[in-house]
């Protein structure tokens, strides 16, 4: 895939880009480690003076960055806006908050007298320079929370970007710079993905992180485990949606067309697959597919759009697959389930609710990556359960209920990384965010986040 901007509004391609040759790469590399060698030792203080002055920068510029991603990706001006906001309060949280997250963890004297020891206390220490391999669909978000707890951690970061969205590759490594942070301290690679395996590989990398596909992250862990690195991944989705009897219906309905459609539809932990009680799905499929109908799709950069298009002509070419092999052997699309007229250039697709879907069809098992949602009719909890587990993926879910019981049920048995009561799923950075199953390990964001890419030290006195 060459490295270029793309705008997926009308497919012109509107810049290109070289990538960076080996001798390059192994000046960053190199600057990574000398970087790495000082760095390690600021302190809390200055690593929270700085990220603050970067977080300065992206709030006076983004609304800049903003039309970066929007033509870059898609996303509507309004959520582009919205996402350099998330970023600035993420970076923020953690000048806040690094020092008391890495704070020295020290057990009760009793605890440590079997030891033979006077005392004993679990010291962090930063790893060294990780490389960062993240996605085009949050383009500025998927790296603020690696970079943010990273550098306050004391850590480096190398980012391998998506290929689509190099304007804002290139503006993240400008803006830790730009910022103060020591030369080196945070570096965009601007190479291919077939380049991934040699800095993986390199011996001054110490670890990776990846948010991306299920064959992205199968190959990034892969090498890793052959050199033996750490890595977090963070990967596909296809969350369940469930509605029980005792929920809002109204507010239900009106939270699955945002959960669904949020990014275009592009996002991991966008609502799926919608799982309603018998009792309550005929009210809710009649509302919810209205509420997809009533939206606007569009220019991405017009205030009036709530959908623009999908990131790639290939991507909307997967999701129209997925939908016409569902269509083909019997599911019925309620709204959409094709190309909007009058579009004849750019990748927009119509916001779709499919119904009748079985577990033969393709889309019951693979992540429909676009705003098209599935809609289940289930008989009871037992079914909702059974029927949100039925997935390789287990990122996030979502359950509306007013029932305490219930409640309890789902946060015991539900298979994610996640359970969001009588809410769309959301990440913030004093949360931990991160999946099971194909849906990756490790988590991402809080203190767990933080503490990924640590030495977490046992410091024993006698």
């Amino acid at each position: 895939m060459p490295i270029a901007t793309v705008n997926p509004a009308d497919g012109e391609t509107l810049k290109t880009f070289d990538p960076h040759p080996g001798e390059e790469v192994e000046r960053r590399l190199a600057e990574a480690d000398r970087a790495f060698r000082t760095y390690r030792s600021t302190s809390f203080e200055e690593r929270a003076r700085l990220l603050n002055a970067a977080a300065d920068l992206l709030e006076r510029e983004a609304a800049e960055i903003a039309r970066v991603m929007t033509t870059e990706m898609g996303k509507t001006f309004a959520a582009a806006k919205a996402e350099a906001a998330k970023c600035v309060k993420a970076m923020r949280w953690y000048a806040a908050h690094a020092e008391g997250l890495l704070a020295d963890e020290h057990p009760a004297g009793a605890d440590v007298k079997d030891s033979g020891a006077v005392s004993a206390h679990v010291h962090y220490r930063p790893l060294g320079p990780v490389l960062a391999v993240m996605p085009w669909n949050f383009p500025l978000w998927q790296v603020i929370r690696f970079a943010a707890p990273a550098l306050m951690a004391g850590n480096v970061g190398l980012l391998k970007h998506a290929s689509n969205v190099p304007q804002t590759a290139l503006y993240l490594g400008e803006l830790f710079r730009r910022a103060g942070f020591p030369e080196g301290c945070f570096q965009t690679l601007l190479v291919s993905s077939g380049a991934i395996e040699g800095v993986l590989r390199d011996p001054r990398v110490v670890a990776a992180t990846l948010t991306g596909s299920e064959p992205a992250g199968r190959s990034v862990a892969s090498i890793a485990a052959d050199e033996i690195k750490k890595t977090v991944l963070e990967l596909g989705g296809s969350d369940p949606y469930i509605v029980m009897p005792s929920a809002d219906v109204e507010a239900a309905a009106r939270t699955a067309v945002t959960a669904r459609v949020q990014n275009n539809g592009q996002s991991c932990i966008a609502a799926k697959r919608f799982l309603v009680h018998t009792e309550i799905y005929d009210a809710f499929a009649e509302l919810f597919a209205a509420g997809m109908r009533e939206l606007t799709v569009g220019d991405p950069m017009a205030a009036a759009t709530d959908v623009g298009p999908l990131s790639s002509e290939q991507g909307r070419a997967d999701l129209e697959e997925l939908v016409a092999d569902a269509v083909v052997q019997g599911a019925e699309a309620l709204c959409g389930g094709r190309r909007p007229p009058g579009f004849e250039r750019g990748w927009f697709y119509e916001p779709t609710v499919l119904t009748g879907v079985t577990d033969r069809m393709r889309i019951h098992r693979e992540e429909a990556f676009g705003p098209v949602a599935t809609l289940y009719r289930v008989r009871d909890l037992d079914d909702a359960v059974a029927l949100a587990n039925d997935t390789p993926f287990g990122l996030s879910s979502n359950v509306w209920t007013r029932d305490e019981a219930e409640v309890d049920r789902f946060v015991r048995d539900l298979e994610a990384g996640g359970v969001f009561v009588n809410g769309m799923t959301a990440s913030h950075p004093a949360l931990p965010f991160g999946g099971v199953k194909r849906s990756g390990y490790g988590r991402e964001l809080a203190g767990h986040g933080i503490r990924e890419f640590c030495n977490m030290t046992t410091v024993w006195r006698a």
